[in-house]
């Protein structure tokens, strides 16, 4: 299996979009699916022309399995993360993680994980991240675990 992480590409959109409409991965991430012209119009808005974020995809054999960013907010350098149900399980998110940290020299870097999620759990423990907070956001209640990456790179464990 060929992991690769390389910038995003227009073409990738539609598949990053039908990621996040599965059912099981919206309900891991406690994240509700965007509409489709929302989801395109956040990518081509938002992420794409910042040049402050990091917008990668993760493929796997050539095939697009997902993508990683990475984004400043409230002063601090964010990570985040989305993989296709069919790559769950065989280490694409931690292999991209790993890529993801060893690019960005700024540190500390933060995630965020909703605490029922314990595979993103483990991706970000594998990548080097420390769980820092256990909260409850504000705005819907959810428990979340912060984790953080203060210094170096990615693990080997």
């Amino acid at each position: 299996m060929n992991i690769e992480v390389r910038p995003v590409v227009e073409s990738d959109l539609e598949t990053f979009y039908e990621h996040q409409t599965d059912p099981d991965a919206t309900a891991m991430a406690v994240f509700g699916a965007r509409e489709r012209d929302v989801f395109m119009e956040h990518w081509h808005t938002r992420i794409l022309p910042n040049p402050e974020n990091y917008a990668r995809t993760v493929t796997v054999d050539g095939q697009v399995a997902g993508n990683l960013l990475s984004w400043p907010m409230e002063g601090q350098r964010y990570v985040g993360y989305w993989i296709g149900r069919e790559f769950w399980g065989r280490g694409v998110a931690t292999a991209g993680m790993r890529a993801l940290v060893k690019e960005i020299e700024e540190r500390p870097l933060i995630g965020l994980v909703v605490a029922t999620n314990i595979g993103s759990q483990r991706v970000l423990e594998k990548s080097g991240f420390t769980r820092i907070e256990r909260r409850p956001s504000p705005e819907d209640g959810v428990e979340e675990f912060v984790y953080r990456l203060d210094g170096g790179s990615a693990t080997s464990s």
